[in-house]
């Protein structure tokens, strides 16, 4: 389990193509590789992964056919959010973040908002029931509170009137800190995202679920 609390961003250096899969070699950034070690877990925007290998600059994790199936960023170089499994007697900061990324989003747009920054997200709609105003969600491995939900639709046809869901749309209010210290500060518009559900909010469409 993680906390969405991102230690430290890292650096995708290279990904080599598996007989399944793909191997990440990625830059430690500010992570500490002594408390580490090969089958340990760490969050990699967002994904769980399982170090296979690693030295004092950094470490390699497998990433299966599933999980780039499942998520972005993943497969090409460039920074990540990267988060060490918690331990016993850890802080719980953030909000618990299992590493299985549900989906991705779209970002819609960025604007400054103050010292923060506001970041509106397109949620896909089979995720979209589990987002709600002041509930939480991972972006990228990033603990957020949501601020707003707003229903999205698009037109089923350009000649018609009728409108299809698209999911929803939640605004996310990111302090200076965090904005600098994660990969949010290199998200433009149209760019994707990993999102993972809040927990208690999966269990709770479950129960829903079995009793109708």
């Amino acid at each position: 389990m993680f906390t969405g609390i991102i230690q430290t961003v890292g650096n995708i250096e290279s990904v080599s193509n598996l007989e399944v899969g793909v191997r990440l070699r990625i830059a430690k950034g500010n992570l500490d590789m002594s408390k580490f070690k090969i089958g340990d877990s760490i969050a990699v925007n967002g994904a769980c992964m399982t170090i296979v290998n690693l030295d004092d600059a950094g470490f390699e994790v497998d990433v299966s056919a599933e999980s780039l199936s499942k998520t972005c960023g993943l497969d090409e170089v460039g920074y990540a959010n990267l988060e060490g499994a918690m331990r016993l007697g850890d802080t719980l900061d953030g909000h618990l973040v299992s590493g299985h990324v549900d989906g991705v989003g779209r970002v819609m747009s960025i604007s400054k908002e103050g010292e923060s920054h506001v970041i509106e997200v397109l949620i896909p709609k089979e995720l979209a029931i589990f987002m709600a105003y002041k509930g939480s969600v991972a972006i990228d491995g990033v603990s957020m509170t949501i601020n707003n939900v707003t229903d999205a639709f698009s037109p089923e046809d350009p000649h018609s009137d009728d409108m299809i869901s698209e999911g929803c749309i939640i605004s996310l209010n990111v302090i200076p800190y965090t904005f600098q210290n994660t990969t949010l500060q290199y998200l433009k518009g149209g760019d994707k995202v990993n999102i993972e559900i809040d927990t208690i909010a999966r269990y709770v469409r479950r129960i829903v679920d079995s009793r109708n």
